[in-house]
Formats: C-alpha cells, sequence, structure tokens
C-alpha cells in the first residue's frame, strides 16, 4: 500500500527541538497547509470553512527506522519507563502516522499555491507531508468521559519567561506571543534539568538560546543562524 501526501505544511520550526508536544497547546502558533499541486483544487475544501478544527493525518517523516520496538520511554514519564507502542503518542511506531487536531483560521487563496488553509495549534515541523485532512466532529470526537492513562493531564506552561526587549524586537512581530508561549511550555526534554546548560532552538529562521534554572526560562540570544539572512 503507497500513500501519497496531499499537502504539506510550512511551519516555524525547522527542527524537531522545541516544537509543542501536543498539537493544541499552543493556540498562537500559526502554520499553513499548502496542497501539492495535483491536489490544488478549491472544490476539494467546498464546505470546509463550516468547521472550526480539522483533523491532520501526516507522518513522522524525520523518524524513520528500520523495524520497530513493541516498548518506547515516552518523554512524560522522564524516559526512565518502557510502556507499550500503542499506549503511547511515541513517534518511533511500526509505521509513522501522526494525528493532530488543529484550528483552522482561514481558507485562502493563493496566486502561486492556489488554496492554502491557515491553522493554529499545530505540532508539526516544517516541510512534513500530510496524507489526508478530515474535520473535527465534536459530537462524536470529543468524549468528556474519557480517561487519559499516564497523561490524564496536560502539560501546562510552568516557566516564567525571561527575555529581554532588545531581544524580542528580533522577532517578527506577528510571532512573538507563539515564541514565548512554545518557550514557557518548556522545550526541553523532560528528563534534563541543568541550569547551566545553554538551549539553542530553531524558530520562524531564527536562532533561540535560552537557560532554565528552576521555574525561569531565560532568552540569552535571539540571533540569525549560520548562513541566514
Amino acid at each position: 500500500m503507497e500513500f501519497t501526501p496531499i499537502a504539506r505544511i510550512q511551519s516555524d520550526f525547522s527542527e524537531k527541538f522545541g516544537i509543542p508536544r501536543q498539537s493544541g497547546l499552543v493556540e498562537e502558533l500559526m502554520a499553513t497547509v499548502v496542497f501539492e499541486p495535483g491536489y490544488r483544487d478549491l472544490s476539494a475544501l467546498r464546505g470546509i470553512d463550516g468547521f472550526s478544527h480539522l483533523w491532520l493525518i501526516w507522518e513522522f517523516s524525520q523518524v524513520r527506522r528500520k523495524g520497530w520496538s513493541p516498548t518506547v520511554r515516552p518523554p512524560r514519564l522522564g524516559g526512565n519507563r518502557r510502556l507499550g507502542v500503542f499506549a503511547t503518542r511515541s513517534p518511533f511506531r511500526p509505521n509513522p502516522i501522526g494525528l493532530s487536531c488543529v484550528r483552522l483560521v482561514e481558507v485562502r487563496q493563493e496566486r502561486e499555491l492556489g488554496p492554502v488553509l491557515v491553522v493554529a495549534g499545530a505540532d508539526l515541523m516544517d516541510g512534513t507531508p500530510i496524507y489526508d485532512i478530515k474535520p473535527y466532529l465534536p459530537y462524536a470526537d470529543c468524549k468528556p468521559e474519557a480517561v487519559g492513562g499516564f497523561a490524564s493531564r496536560p502539560k501546562g506552561a510552568d516557566l516564567a519567561v525571561d527575555c529581554p526587549w532588545e531581544l524580542l524586537q528580533t522577532v517578527p512581530e506577528g510571532k512573538r506571543a507563539a515564541l514565548l508561549a512554545v518557550l514557557a511550555q518548556d522545550p526541553r526534554p523532560q528528563y534534563q534539568d541543568d541550569p547551566g546548560r545553554v538551549y539553542g532552538m530553531a524558530f520562524a529562521g531564527l536562532e533561540v538560546k535560552f537557560r532554565v534554572d528552576g521555574a525561569r526560562l531565560a532568552v540569552e540570544e535571539i540571533n540569525s543562524p549560520p548562513g541566514g539572512t
């Protein structure tokens, strides 16, 4: 069985590090679903603007591996406990398929790209192939009584972010709130806690360097990456 991507996402993340661990955690993040040339048909989107949210079905294209393991180490549990792969949302799966719920912000027609979808809250790396898009149906997809196992509660934005104004000004104005919200989620692997370590995160074409000490994240540099503009 072969699948052909129908679209790819344009997001502010050129690397995996820093991407929110689930969709919808950072609503300030905006991304664009750009259809492949063979699927740039506006009629395929007829009626989609009547839905507030969409499901994106996509590929973990950066974690392809030969073979698979029946157990994985979820970062949520500190990376020290093994659970069954089908009891987690780990990207290391027999078939590297991801599922994200995003908010539909706008359906836009562009001269060169045709119809595109602007979405909020996506947790996808830039260029990720998308295999299907389905509308989110509240009566069928929302289950208030559902039990969430070891991830029954979302990991909140629990860091206070200290970013000097002169550094924040180097970020495009429309992306500043998203960057601060991503940092507040604590991009580090959950098993790392080294106040002296400087972390680097690629975001919106910039390199953001920061340290974390307790519940405080301090941004130290925001630069264009080597070779960037």
